[in-house]
């Protein structure tokens, strides 16, 4: 490699950095010391499904308006308006 392909952190990916890495991939690393990346707060009891929605551009636009107003995403203003419709805490 030339070292012309940077990293997600713009550090130039180069021979020497990948030899580097693979030896330390080798070595193992301590399972206990490695960082927990990020990722979504869980919402409920479990992991949450994707539930494809069509909405006409009627309701779509009264959706993202709510969400705005109310500071929030479109996902839950919907999840907000379901447990009340449905009753469910």
């Amino acid at each position: 490699m030339d070292g012309d392909v940077p990293t997600s952190s713009g550090v130039p990916v180069t021979d020497e950095l990948i030899a580097a890495l693979a030896e330390e991939a080798e070595e193992g690393y301590d399972v206990e010391t490695l960082r927990r990346r990020g990722g979504r707060r869980p919402i409920g009891s479990a992991p949450a499904d994707v539930v494809p929605v069509r909405l006409d551009p009627e309701l779509r636009s009264a959706l993202i308006t709510r969400a705005k107003r109310d500071q929030t995403s479109a996902s839950e203003v919907i999840r907000r308006a379901l447990r009340a419709w449905l009753h469910v805490a």
